[in-house]
């Protein structure tokens, strides 16, 4: 007997509370995150008009901008972040950040390219308080990529690792 109820497809849906956050090249978990915020991309444009066709205006497209991520954790006995904040050479890292659903299946993943830390702050200490610790780590970024479940995947702007720029067009 086949499912036709319309909770058929509730494995497929992904609520915002299953991700997981690796530093490449080593692909290891360092620490659980509780929130992740600012996966953003922006595409800068100018609008103009050109004479003899008043009903539509063209769209040029200049260059793709990404906002800062951050990331916020409880405060662990690891200081991988810490020391990738203060490092002085090499602090560009690739970091992708896993989504999940209630299965335990990766969903989707958005990689960081060229991620580098311009940002930390300790938690907030109270001494009436009792919430957990959180950390929190800001990372500027050089490009952004998205793939799906089933492999596919969608560049939105991709860093030559050889050269070290963006690909010239």
């Amino acid at each position: 007997m086949t499912n036709t109820s319309k909770f058929a497809r509730a494995e497929s849906y992904v609520t915002t509370n299953h991700f997981y956050v690796e530093m490449l090249p080593t692909a290891t978990i360092v620490a659980g995150f509780t929130e992740c915020s600012g996966l953003s991309a922006k595409v800068e444009y100018d609008t103009y008009f050109e004479g003899g066709v008043n009903d539509q205006q063209r769209i040029l497209l200049k260059h793709t901008s990404f906002s800062e991520v951050t990331l916020k954790h409880g405060v662990t006995n690891d200081l991988s972040f810490w020391r990738w904040f203060t490092a002085t050479t090499n602090r560009r890292r690739n970091i992708r950040i896993l989504l999940f659903n209630q299965a335990g299946d990766i969903r989707q993943c958005w990689t960081l390219i060229g991620a580098v830390p311009v940002g930390w702050t300790a938690p907030s200490m109270q001494a009436d308080g009792n919430a957990v610790a959180i950390e929190e780590l800001r990372l500027a970024i050089e490009g952004l990529t998205v793939s799906l479940e089933n492999g596919g995947l969608a560049t939105v702007v991709t860093r030559d690792s050889s050269s070290g720029s963006f690909p010239s067009s």
